[in-house]
């Protein structure tokens, strides 16, 4: 069984991501991690070679500046390094998405328990998404989500995240997936402030939009944050003490959406039946 992992990054030193900390967490348990490259107006190429693992494949990339629809241009550059995986899996982690130590015994035993199962498609991962502080985290988008896929199967990925299986060539599903019972560490909304916000400025343009001035985290609903209790991966010791947002104050002038009000809804049903019913981008075997 060999294993992929791979990634797709342009200006990531200066948009604040923990790019070397997610590839250095995945490097124990993958035997190539390809990094398609775009051409960035920072050292993301020069930090991620001086890594030094040879592990580590580097294809160069071009993004297409005139793909402006839905952040396609994500889909382009991830489906171009996966198509440069040799690997039976493909291990997909995102620029600010990070394993923990703790739990590569349990994702390679997911990868070699399914390995023969070939109506296993993909292996999902629990998410912790870290918002305005690494000290608490934010549960109103997916909390669960594919990042391994079996290599042989047909997919696409339209805005870059998810993937979509073509069993015909005009219609597509999500795969089907079994849980690695591990977790993703998601770490780009407790990033800087800062640096958020030129990320922002840098990737409206690729949503066809324009970001208004990120002003902070503070714009959010209190009841859609929880408090962190766990631990981070020890390879997030520096990032988190140097680079992450320390410090969260709600905006005292907040007023919640209509979109908050029937998140606080679905809360409230979720606690009182014990379920869990966020987006789902795979149909769950288990």
């Amino acid at each position: 069984m060999k294993i992929s992992g791979f990634t797709f990054l342009r200006n990531a030193e200066m948009n604040g991501y923990p790019f070397v900390e997610s590839i250095k967490s995945a490097l124990p348990i993958v035997d190539e991690f390809v990094c398609a490259i775009g051409e960035s107006d920072d050292r993301t190429r020069d930090i991620v070679q001086s890594i030094g693992d040879a592990k580590i494949r580097i294809i160069d990339t071009q993004w297409n500046e005139n793909m402006r629809d839905r952040g396609f241009i994500y889909g382009q550059q991830k489906m171009i390094a996966q198509y440069n995986c040799s690997g039976d899996w493909a291990f997909y982690l995102e620029a600010d998405e990070v394993l923990h130590e703790k739990e590569y015994d349990l994702i390679q035993s997911a990868m070699e328990k399914h390995f023969d199962n070939i109506e296993v498609e993909a292996l999902y991962f629990n998410f912790y998404h870290f918002y305005g502080s690494p000290n608490q985290i934010g549960i109103a988008g997916y909390r669960q989500a594919p990042r391994i896929i079996r290599n042989s199967v047909r997919t696409i990925a339209p805005d870059g995240l998810f993937w979509v299986v073509l069993d015909k060539n005009k219609k597509g599903r999500y795969p089907n997936a079994m849980n690695t019972g591990a977790n993703v560490y998601h770490y780009g909304h407790c990033r800087n402030s800062g640096k958020m916000a030129e990320k922002l400025r840098q990737v409206g343009k690729y949503w066809n939009s324009e970001h208004q001035p990120f002003e902070g985290y503070g714009n959010v609903d209190l009841a859609e944050l929880r408090p962190f209790r766990g631990t981070h991966p020890k390879v997030m010791s520096y990032w988190l003490e140097n680079e992450a947002e320390r410090t969260f104050i709600q905006n005292h002038d907040f007023i919640p959406t209509m979109r908050d009000l029937r998140n606080r809804a679905r809360f409230a049903v979720e606690n009182a039946l014990n379920v869990e019913f966020s987006k789902k981008h795979f149909k769950a075997l288990d």
